[in-house]
């Protein structure tokens, strides 16, 4: 799969998450390709943003495009193991869903759930919070999970999250 990466120095995911929403409305890319966000450690801590278009895609296109946006462009991803923003299916995760109709709606590859060993029946109900952010492990797109009330399922990250220490 060809990718390109784009370091626009962003500090946080949220950050990142609004410049892939951004260049999928303005970019060519199609919809059976990938937008991800990846962490960079080191003396300058940041976020990119990895873009994928679907096999047989306007990559060069989509290159210039970015480099004319004043974008600093590069070949390949930063790792194995980006959080996926955009991905086929992903704005049709929405509301309670079964895992069953995740896997079928979304190009993710399996559902986990966080202190389980086996996978959840197909059955299994996800409430999804209009906000599903699969990783890819092992070359599968997964959602991580975790158990919530009357037995359903939410996604492992929240839409909102609850900054460190905010109640100090």
């Amino acid at each position: 799969m060809d990718v390109l990466t784009v370091d626009a120095g962003l500090r946080d995911l949220r950050a990142a998450d609004h410049l892939l929403r951004t260049f999928a409305a303005e970019l060519p890319l199609s919809t059976g390709g990938f937008g991800c966000t990846h962490l960079v450690r080191g003396e300058r801590p940041r976020v990119v943003v990895s873009l994928a278009p679907e096999p047989g895609g306007e990559l060069d296109d989509v290159r210039a495009r970015l480099v004319a946006m004043g974008y600093e462009v590069t070949e390949g991803a930063p790792d194995a193991v980006g959080r996926a923003v955009l991905y086929r299916g992903a704005d049709a995760l929405r509301g309670t869903l079964s895992v069953e109709e995740v896997l079928s709606l979304s190009a993710i590859d399996r559902v986990a759930v966080l202190g389980a060993a086996g996978r959840p029946a197909p059955s299994t109900r996800l409430v999804t919070h209009s906000h599903v952010r699969s990783q890819w492990q092992n070359g599968e797109l997964v959602l991580t999970t975790m158990p919530a009330a009357g037995g359903t399922l939410v996604p492992f990250e929240v839409p909102e999250p609850t900054p460190c220490c905010a109640d100090h």
